[in-house]
C-alpha cells in the first residue's frame, strides 16, 4: 500500500525565474537551484586516480549495455555509458548504506572525492559546450559541440532533502524543477519539452513511460556534433560489401579514405581512433574475422573494452586507409534489467538508503534513449537517461583496416578517455 505524500514543499530552493506553459508550446516549469549554492571549480589534475576509475566504470557500463542489446535491430546498438554513468553518479550522491557500498563495489565508483572528480570530467567537457538547436547536423561543426545537461523533476509535495540539492548544485550543476507529477498534462510535457531542447529534437521523450506515482525523475542529456578533421570524399563512398553478423553478403554505402591515425592491435582485436576536428575521436575497433564461420561479434566485454583502451593510451600515429560505411542507428533500454545483471539488486530494491533525496524512495524505472548518425563530415549524436522512483510507504599506408563485418564503436572524450557513446554495428544499411 502506498503511504501519503508529505505535505511539505521541496526543501532549500529558490525560484529562478518564470516560464508559462501552454498546450500548445510546452516548456520546463521554473527551475530551481540550491539556495546560495554555486557550481564549484575544482582543479581536474587534482583527481586523476578518480577519473581513470570513472573510465573504468563506463567501460562496465558499456559492456553491459551491449550485452543487453536494447531494442536494437539486426544487433545494431546505440548507447551511452557517459550519459548512465553521469546519472548514476547524481543518484550516488543521495545513497547510504548497503545501497551506496554496493554502487561503489559494482560501479567501481571512486570511494572518496567522488563528486568533486565528476564535476571536474563535466567541466572538462563544458569547454565544447553549445546550443543543440543551432547545430547543422547535415554539416558537423569542426569545433565539436558536445552538450550535457543534467534535470532533476521532484513533486513539489514531497520533502527533497537540502544536502542532496546543495550537492546536486555544487558539482552537476543540475537544474531542479518542481511539479505535480499528478498532473501528466502539464508534467510530461515539461519533462520532455526538457529533452527534445537538450538534445536538439534528436529524443523527442523521455525514455522512461511516464508514471503520475513518481515523486522523482533524475535526468541527464548527452548531445554531441562534430566534423572530421579531415571529411570522408562522398565522391568516393560507393556501395561495398559488408558480411553482417549472420554471415550474409550484402552491399552497404561505404566511406574511403587515408588519415594519420592512432594504430591498435591485441589479441582478437585491431582498430583506430578516428580523429574529429577537437578534442574526440571515434574509436573504431574490428574484432578479428573467424574462418569457415560467421564474423566474430562486435559486443565486447569489460575487460576487453579496458584491454582496448589500455592499447590505446600507448598506441602510436600509423598511416592508415579506412573503408567504413555509413550508418544511422537508435536504440532504447529498459536499465533496471542492466542494472539488476550488474549486481545492483539492493540499489533497485531499497526503501530505505535513498532518504537523503527524498523518504523512502524507491527506484521504479530507469530507461535510456540514443541515436547516432554517421556520414562522410562527421557524426551527430545523443542520448537521454532516466531515473524515477517514487516515495512509497513515504603516405602508402603501413595499415588497411576496412569495417567490412560487424564491428564496435565509441566516442571518447580524448582528455579523459571516458567513452560518451558506445555501439555496435553489424548491418549498416
Amino acid at each position: 500500500m502506498k503511504t501519503k505524500r508529505s505535505t511539505r514543499p521541496v526543501a532549500g530552493i529558490v525560484a529562478a525565474g518564470a516560464v508559462v506553459l501552454t498546450a500548445c508550446m510546452p516548456a520546463p516549469p521554473a527551475m530551481l537551484r540550491a539556495d546560495g549554492v554555486e557550481r564549484v571549480v575544482v582543479d581536474r589534475a587534482a583527481y586523476a586516480a578518480e577519473i581513470r576509475a570513472f573510465r573504468d566504470s563506463a567501460l562496465e557500463l558499456g559492456g553491459a549495455l551491449l550485452a543487453d542489446g536494447g531494442d536494437g535491430r539486426n544487433g545494431n546498438v546505440i548507447s551511452s555509458p557517459g550519459s548512465l554513468l553521469i546519472t548514476l553518479a547524481m543518484l550516488r550522491a543521495g545513497a547510504s548504506g548497503e545501497t551506496a557500498t554496493e554502487m561503489d563495489k559494482v560501479l567501481g565508483l571512486p570511494t572518496e572525492h567522488r563528486d568533486e572528480a565528476m564535476n571536474a570530467v563535466l567541466a572538462s567537457l563544458d569547454q565544447f559546450d553549445g546550443d543543440p538547436g543551432r547545430v547543422d547536423e547535415k554539416d558537423p561543426p569542426r569545433t565539436p559541440v558536445m552538450h550535457v545537461a543534467n534535470g532533476l523533476f521532484v513533486d513539489r509535495d514531497v520533502t527533497t532533502g537540502k544536502a542532496y540539492l546543495d550537492t546536486l548544485a555544487r558539482h552537476y550543476g543540475t537544474g531542479v524543477y518542481p511539479v505535480d507529477f499528478r498532473d501528466p498534462g502539464t508534467t510530461k510535457a515539461a519533462i520532455d519539452a526538457w529533452v527534445n531542447k537538450h538534445t536538439g529534437g534528436r529524443v523527442k521523450q523521455a525514455p522512461a513511460t511516464y508514471d503520475p506515482s513518481n515523486t522523482f525523475s533524475l535526468l541527464n542529456a548527452a548531445y554531441f556534433a562534430a566534423a572530421w578533421e579531415a571529411p570522408f570524399d562522398p565522391n568516393d563512398t560507393s556501395d561495398r560489401p559488408f558480411t553482417t553478423a549472420d554471415g550474409s553478403a550484402v552491399n552497404a554505402p561505404a566511406m574511403n579514405n587515408q588519415f594519420v591515425m592512432k594504430y591498435a592491435e591485441g589479441h582478437g582485436w585491431r582498430g583506430v581512433d578516428l580523429p574529429y576536428a577537437e578534442g574526440f575521436v571515434m574509436r573504431l575497433v574490428l574484432p578479428d574475422a573467424i574462418e569457415g564461420s560467421r564474423p566474430a561479434t562486435a559486443v565486447l566485454g569489460a575487460d576487453k573494452l579496458r584491454e582496448i583502451a589500455e592499447a590505446f593510451d600507448a598506441a602510436p600515429h600509423e598511416s592508415v586507409q579506412i573503408q567504413l560505411p555509413r550508418w544511422e542507428n537508435k536504440c532504447s533500454f529498459d536499465l533496471r534489467k542492466v542494472m539488476g545483471a550488474l549486481g545492483l539488486q539492493k540499489t533497485l530494491n531499497t526503501t530505505e538508503d535513498f532518504n537523503a533525496i527524498q523518504p523512502k524512495l524507491a527506484i521504479t524505472q530507469a530507461a535510456q534513449a540514443a541515436n547516432i548518425t554517421v556520414a562522410e563530415k562527421g557524426t551527430v549524436a545523443a542520448a537521454v537517461t532516466q531515473i524515477n522512483g517514487a516515495v512509497s510507504g513515504v603516405v602508402q599506408p603501413e595499415q588497411t583496416i576496412r569495417f567490412d563485418r560487424p564491428f564496435h564503436y565509441q566516442v571518447v572524450h580524448a582528455e579523459t578517455g571516458l567513452p560518451l557513446f558506445m555501439g555496435t554495428v553489424t548491418d549498416p544499411r
